[in-house]
């Protein structure tokens, strides 16, 4: 959509941050309030009172100000609640929501006449189903990654593999588990057994090379107005039932095992830092990976990501060289609040910054020099 169509209308001089009430949704309006900036939330029924109770603004506290309801959060595309949020000068900070709560999430790109801040046409690139996907996009940014098999047929001897399936119940998420070249099949089969995947969601796994090393995600920022690159923060994640497991030594978790499945469930993340020496090997991937996403194939525009986006992999050591291998990415805010609490943001602005208000301190920014055009979609 053309950007100032979209932005046809608005007054710049009084904006919102407006947010789907889940995710990064907290930190996005605190940090649009850390900057004079005004924010909204839309708010499913029966799941609001984080945002409509607890974080609600009063008496100089909370950080949500104005509250949309809907049935479903698809309904943000209806014509009546996307008017409410225009006559209140809203710029969108988008989140995976929008690809896990939408039947059609293409309709986001079509029909979704906000302003969005960040790349309308780069989410879809997260799943894996695309016939371009990010393990293109890391391939042609020549990022390594780990090795894809196409079948368990073709899993190397010896190999360890992680072989990720949509889950049964949650199906917007992906199930895990571990298996080599020789026990696939048996493996498999104890996954759909206990409901954990469906037969389809394994006939349509990814089966990727495991990766032994020390899990981190790289938290970046790219800037449209100063065109820099900045690394706002690195955090892991919080596993359940896999943290409950590795609290138990190595006998026990064997015997658990004979009666409580192994999950890989996202529940949360650690902030964590990593040695000065490999800063500028992330920072190098960063710059490939923003290059790479200006190709029209990426995205028509040719703008590639704006704002935040993540790369998400594993430090392993070879040969005496410590290596960055990305297996994930995230083409938009990750939901990791608390990489304000590594230092890296300090480090460039003197002072802890969450990843909301550094988007929003660049849509001030953007705003107060008469720049809007170049950082929504």
């Amino acid at each position: 959509m053309n950007p100032t169509e979209l932005l046809k209308g608005y007054d710049r001089t009084h904006l919102s941050v407006g947010v789907l009430g889940g995710h990064s949704a907290l930190d996005v309006c605190a940090g649009a309030k850390a900057q004079g900036l005004r924010t909204v939330a839309v708010v499913e029924k029966g799941r609001d009172r984080t945002y409509a109770t607890y974080y609600r603004m009063r008496d100089g506290r909370g950080s949500i100000g104005e509250i949309i309801r809907v049935k479903k959060f698809a309904d943000v595309l209806e014509s009546s609640i996307q008017e409410q949020l225009r006559k209140l000068n809203t710029i969108f900070v988008h989140s995976r929501y929008f690809w896990v709560y939408f039947e059609e999430p293409e309709k986001v790109e079509r029909e979704f006449r906000l302003p969005i801040f960040g790349s309308r046409s780069l989410l879809k690139l997260e799943e894996r189903d695309q016939p371009y996907n990010q393990y293109h996009l890391l391939r042609d940014a020549g990022i390594r990654t780990p090795k894809i098999y196409a079948s368990p047929k073709d899993i190397d001897i010896g190999r360890v593999v992680i072989v990720k399936a949509r889950e049964a119940q949650r199906r917007y998420e992906r199930g895990f588990f571990l298996a080599t070249a020789s026990d696939f099949d048996v493996r498999a089969e104890e996954q759909v057994k206990r409901g954990l995947i469906t037969e389809e969601g394994l006939k349509n796994a990814v089966i990727e090379e495991f990766i032994i090393g020390a899990p981190v995600n790289f938290n970046f920022f790219h800037s449209p107005l100063t065109r820099e690159l900045e690394l706002l923060g690195t955090d892991t994640r919080r596993q359940t039932n896999l943290d409950g497991f590795l609290r138990m030594i190595a006998p026990d978790q064997e015997w658990a095992a004979q009666f409580v499945p192994l999950k890989m469930v996202e529940t949360g993340h650690i902030a964590v830092t990593v040695k000065e020496s490999l800063l500028e090997k992330a920072f190098e991937l960063g710059e490939r990976f923003l290059k790479a996403t200006r190709s029209t194939r990426c995205d028509p525009t040719g703008r590639g990501i704006i704002g935040p986006f993540a790369l998400q992999g594993a430090v392993v050591t070879e040969e005496g060289r410590e290596e960055i291998v990305i297996f994930d990415v995230s083409m938009r805010i990750p939901g990791s609040p608390g990489t304000a609490a590594t230092p890296y943001t300090t480090y460039l602005y003197g002072r802890p910054m969450s990843i909301g208000e550094r988007c929003a301190l660049e849509i001030k920014r953007a705003a107060d020099a008469s720049r809007l055009e170049e950082i929504i979609t």
